[in-house]
């Protein structure tokens, strides 16, 4: 590797919104604050969120009316 033209790659602290921290490896050279980690993401941790799609769908009909095909 050439000498000189590499950034300097550091050890910096990761925050989540959630409360979660971390260490990771980064150029980037300062502390990160996130919305969304492994934590609390929720593919990761299985507890997936419904949408109300029934209401959002019903909600849509009474503005515009029923479609009739």
């Amino acid at each position: 590797m050439k000498t000189g033209i590499h950034p300097n790659y550091t050890e910096i602290n990761v925050t989540c919104s959630c409360g979660n921290a971390f260490k990771t490896g980064s150029t980037m050279g300062k502390d990160l604050h996130i919305e969304v980690c492994a934590a609390c993401h929720p593919f990761y941790t299985g507890k997936q969120k419904m949408v109300d799609t029934a209401g959002r769908v019903e909600k849509f009909r009474q503005k515009y009316g029923a479609f009739k095909r």
